[in-house]
């Protein structure tokens, strides 16, 4: 039977545990709030995927796969396969308000599903992040048409 001193190690620890997983979670959150602030509200710009700033909050392996179907698209004299803006997951968007629930995958993993209306019609992105450097990063989009990552991969 395990001792008074036993069960509440356990409990310590099972806090900890928790606590680390909720500012997992909250940093997440933070990270994913402040892009798609950008896309709320009526007269809203985005956020150009081609822009610095964007570049830097993506992968290094998904920014790879983008750039290569930019440039085989463009010797193609053709759109690229992602003619859209992955946050929205459409060419066009009038995004009222969104809500942001974050799942924590594991160490340096997390996924935010983001949800919203487009347009008069519900839609929602999850977005598949992951801990690069200390900071979050976007290594997939998953819409619609499902993983960006995949969608661009067998492209290759």
């Amino acid at each position: 039977m395990p001792t008074l001193r036993t069960l509440l190690v356990m409990f310590v620890l099972a806090i900890a545990v928790s606590a680390g997983a909720f500012a997992a979670d909250t940093a997440a959150k933070d990270f994913v709030t402040a892009i798609y602030r950008n896309y709320e509200g009526k007269d809203a710009k985005g956020l150009p995927l081609n822009s610095p700033k964007i570049r830097a909050l993506i992968s290094p392996g998904l920014l790879k796969l983008i750039d290569a179907d930019e440039k085989d698209a463009a010797k193609r004299n053709e759109p690229p396969t992602l003619d859209g803006d992955p946050f929205v997951d459409a060419q066009d968007w009038e995004i009222p308000s969104f809500v942001i629930e974050v799942a924590d995958k594991g160490p340096d993993k997390a996924e935010a599903t983001v949800q919203f209306t487009n347009g008069g019609s519900p839609a929602s992105v999850t977005l598949l992040l992951i801990k690069l450097n200390g900071a979050w990063r976007i290594d997939d989009f998953v819409g619609a048409d499902g993983s960006l990552r995949n969608v661009l991969g067998r492209k290759r």
